[in-house]
């Protein structure tokens, strides 16, 4: 996957080599969240096999986005014996182990690896890796905050805090990071891939600010109530264009100072 120069990377290349490396990274990403509930349920004593994952009957959409796929652990009787608390870390597992500690972590290590060695191709894989675990940052605080359901619903009952307690504890470190990454990733990330390609670097802007806005953005279509649904219309609506813009500017302002 080392690709020394970015014009090795033509327009039919770089369109199967994005779609694939987006699908693999998100699958990560995900897998790694889904092990993060689970692991914390067979820690806590709420789970037998901690590599059991519920999957449903397999479909296209499955194996392309994972729908349907969870950590099969059964939380009724977690809050029935009182343990609300133990519910309310496994619920939260997931984003804080999985995708912050793990996958960001891990992509971000991998991302300055490749640099160092000049590999584009796994530095673009690394830095999918960060998009799909920012994504679902934002797919919780604030998408699928405002719901009793999920994740997000275990750490309400469990801890008994209200939505906005969430949204403050968690929403601020969710925003540093978005804005982190918005400002400063993203620029960095693009402009060193393809230094020589203003095209290359703005549809990666766009599938960036789609993959992070329009895909786990919407997550709030699909479920979490009333209040996410609207976040999720706001995310897709607004936040993606408006994301896609100022990302590209932003991704070529970094490459002209760059070659300076």
């Amino acid at each position: 996957m080392k690709l020394p120069r970015s014009a090795e990377w033509t327009w039919p290349v770089l369109v199967v080599y994005t779609l694939f490396q987006m699908w693999a990274a998100h699958a990560c990403v995900f897998f790694a969240h889904e092990y993060a509930h689970s692991f914390t349920a067979w820690l806590l004593g709420w789970k037998s096999n901690p590599l059991a994952l519920y999957f449903p009957r397999p479909t296209p959409v499955v194996f392309l986005i994972q729908l349907g796929i969870n950590q099969n652990v059964d939380e009724g009787p977690i809050f029935a014996s009182g343990h609300g608390a133990d519910a309310a870390m496994i619920g939260a597992a997931g984003a804080l182990i999985g995708n912050a500690l793990i996958t960001y972590t891990l992509s971000r290590w991998g991302y300055s690896k490749a640099k160092q060695i000049g590999s584009r191709g796994w530095g673009m894989f690394a830095y999918w890796a960060t998009v799909a675990s920012v994504g679902n940052f934002l797919d919780y605080v604030p998408i699928r905050t405002f719901t009793t359901d999920g994740d997000m619903g275990s750490v309400q009952r469990g801890f008994g805090w209200s939505p906005w307690t969430i949204l403050v504890v968690l929403g601020i470190p969710t925003l540093l990071a978005l804005v982190y990454f918005l400002l400063r990733i993203e620029p960095a990330t693009l402009a060193w891939l393809f230094p020589q390609s203003a095209g290359k670097r703005s549809v990666l802007a766009i599938l960036t600010a789609f993959a992070i806005f329009g895909f786990y953005g919407a997550a709030g279509l699909l479920e979490g109530g009333p209040i996410s649904h609207k976040l999720s219309v706001l995310s897709v609506c607004i936040g993606f264009p408006v994301m896609a813009a100022l990302g590209a500017v932003l991704v070529q302002r970094e490459a002209a100072s760059s070659s300076v």
